[in-house]
């Protein structure tokens, strides 16, 4: 992990919390790659066998690992983990939070800054379903105790993020981002996007490479989360790159009929009970434009990978706070843009490496060629294979 954050919202830690930190990256690099590698050992040496291969399912796999010694070391150790995270820099920005509140008023002050612009709305409900448990046990969730929280929330998640991810998606967290739009520049050279909108936004990690990719568009984050915008909106101007965040529903999205280019979405969709994905899907396809782009990066339906693949990335739905995740992965994805209005002749899905990690030829020969699913898709490790399924209106 990179021990500090590129942009001018870092904040000062001493070196005790700085190894603090390193070391639960640590820890969870270790567990994701080496603990990952002895759970399958285990399923392929001792349970594999003994389950239905016709019938198997992530279920079934769940059903015969959760006794095992294997699974309840696995999962007690990622849990612990996965806490350790958020505990290891939460200290550390409310010792700081006055100075990090003024260091984001200054950025959102100073005029030599690139511009872009931030719309909150104190009016939007949120949902139930949001409300009701800390996602990825994030104490507060994405938004504290809503705009009033002001940038803390956000700060959380980008240090947190910083711990989280041990370096397998960038410097910025931004390889996601990256990958996608320049996935979509590769793979549809036509498009010329004047207004590009990232729905589920969060601090805009990977809102910001689509401006970097296309320059002369504009581009949006849009969340639910006003303290998380208002981060990203210092985030980034701190990066000196030009984004606009407005905070609404994603069954509400902000913009005309068919006035954007590009509807993205990264990692989202799995946070959403399937009603909230079937009516985010329609406004994604009301306000796309003829030959638009609507493009999710995901995890892939467990219809496309191995019995065992399935549990594995599953796991956040019994063990993460993560309660729509499986129903949604259960989804067939083209069946939920073909019921959104998208023609099905137009869907595709994709699997790529990580933009950032290869070269720019090997990755346009690797999103050319034919989609292959293998244990590294959508599970993060060192080796990890981004996926999307999308389409285009």
């Amino acid at each position: 992990m990179e021990s500090r954050l590129p942009h001018a919202l870092d904040i000062d830690k001493s070196g005790w919390q700085r190894a603090r930190e390193r070391s639960v990256s640590s820890l969870r690099a270790y567990v994701l790659n080496n603990l990952a590698g002895d759970l399958r050992a285990d399923y392929e040496q001792h349970v594999k066998p003994t389950i239905d291969s016709e019938s198997a399912d992530g279920v079934a796999v769940h059903k015969a690992m959760r006794p095992r010694e294997a699974f309840r070391f696995y999962s007690s150790l990622r849990c612990t983990a996965q806490e350790l995270v958020w505990n290891s820099v939460i200290d550390s920005i409310n010792e700081q939070s006055d100075s990090l509140i003024e260091k984001a008023s200054a950025l959102a002050e100073d005029a030599t800054r690139t511009a872009g612009t931030l719309e909150l709305d104190d009016s939007i409900e949120t949902p139930e379903y949001y409300e009701a448990v800390d996602v990825h046990l994030m104490p507060g969730n994405y938004d504290g105790s809503g705009n009033a929280a002001g940038i803390l929330p956000g700060a959380v998640y980008d240090n947190g993020f910083n711990v989280f991810a041990f370096g397998a998606m960038g410097k910025e967290h931004n390889d996601i981002g990256q990958s996608m739009s320049n996935f979509a520049k590769l793979k549809f050279p036509d498009l010329d996007p004047a207004l590009i909108v990232d729905v589920g936004c969060t601090i805009g990690h990977n809102t910001l490479p689509w401006k970097e990719t296309y320059p002369d568009a504009e581009v949006y984050g849009v969340d639910i989360a006003g303290a998380c915008l208002q981060y990203a909106h210092a985030r980034a101007r701190a990066l000196g790159v030009e984004a606009h965040f407005r905070q609404a529903s994603s069954d509400k999205l902000p913009f005309d009929d068919e006035s954007a280019d590009v509807v993205f979405s990264s990692m989202f969709l799995h946070e959403l009970p399937i009603r909230h994905i079937a009516a985010f899907m329609k406004e994604a396809q009301r306000i796309l434009k003829p030959g638009g782009l609507f493009i999710n990066m995901e995890l892939p339906p467990n219809a496309a990978v191995t019995p065992f693949d399935a549990f594995y990335l599953d796991w956040d739905s019994y063990y993460n706070n993560e309660p729509f995740y499986k129903n949604f992965r259960d989804q067939d994805y083209k069946e939920l843009c073909v019921d959104a209005g998208f023609n099905p002749e137009q869907c595709y899905e994709a699997v790529m490496p990580r933009y950032g990690y290869v070269s720019e030829q090997q990755f346009a020969d690797e999103i050319r060629g034919k989609n292959e699913f293998d244990e590294d898709t959508g599970r993060l490790s060192d080796t990890i294979r981004w996926y999307c399924f999308g389409a285009r209106k």
